[in-house]
């Protein structure tokens, strides 16, 4: 018999071009303002490219590299399945459709800017992106319920940035290499 991990690694497979390019740009048209809650389901839950962890770990690493983590995540994704070419599949299908959207959006938006309505609508939108922000947190969170040094270093970091605003450049110099020197004694 296998266990449930098993039969998950089982199932999970490489993707083709098509696919990278296909997945991120579907991400790109549904998760318009909050794709990374998206990304996680689709990657992870759905067609499983990635376990829970790996998505985390490879989260981890976009998040310290320079740019936009959904960004990164595409490349990192793509580069790790299909190489360069996968990299340049998965970044044009999540760029290309919300590059349109944004134009036309910022066309309309710089003739209607002074109606109420569309007032509203933004401030709807800012609401919707706080939520899908929320909900990403504790998706990625659940992970690390078994791993109290893991929830530590993320309470040290919001604490850090959040609550006494310190620089990311500085929590991330300070805390990386504590979360890793912990991630090596807590493997030993």
């Amino acid at each position: 018999m296998t266990s449930a991990t098993e039969s998950l690694t089982l199932e999970r497979r490489s993707p083709d071009l098509g696919e990278l390019f296909t997945g991120f740009l579907t991400l790109g048209l549904i998760g318009f303002g909050g794709v990374l809650p998206m990304a996680r389901r689709m990657i992870v839950e759905e067609r499983r490219w990635l376990s829970a962890q790996e998505f985390l770990d490879m989260l981890g690493l976009c998040q310290f590299l320079p740019g936009g983590n959904i960004i990164n995540l595409s490349v990192a994704i793509g580069l790790r399945f299909r190489g360069v070419a996968g990299a340049f599949a998965a970044l044009l299908g999540l760029i290309a459709a919300p590059t349109v959207i944004v134009i036309s959006l910022g066309v309309l938006y710089d003739r209607y800017h002074d109606d109420p309505r569309i007032q509203h609508l933004f401030a709807g939108l800012a609401a919707a992106a706080a939520g899908l922000l929320i909900s990403m947190a504790v998706k990625v969170i659940s992970p690390l319920r078994h791993n109290p040094a893991g929830i530590a270093v993320a309470a040290l970091c919001f604490l850090s940035i959040v609550v006494l605003r310190l620089p990311l450049l500085t929590t991330m110099l300070v805390l990386a290499p504590l979360s890793i020197a912990l991630s090596w004694w807590r493997a030993r």
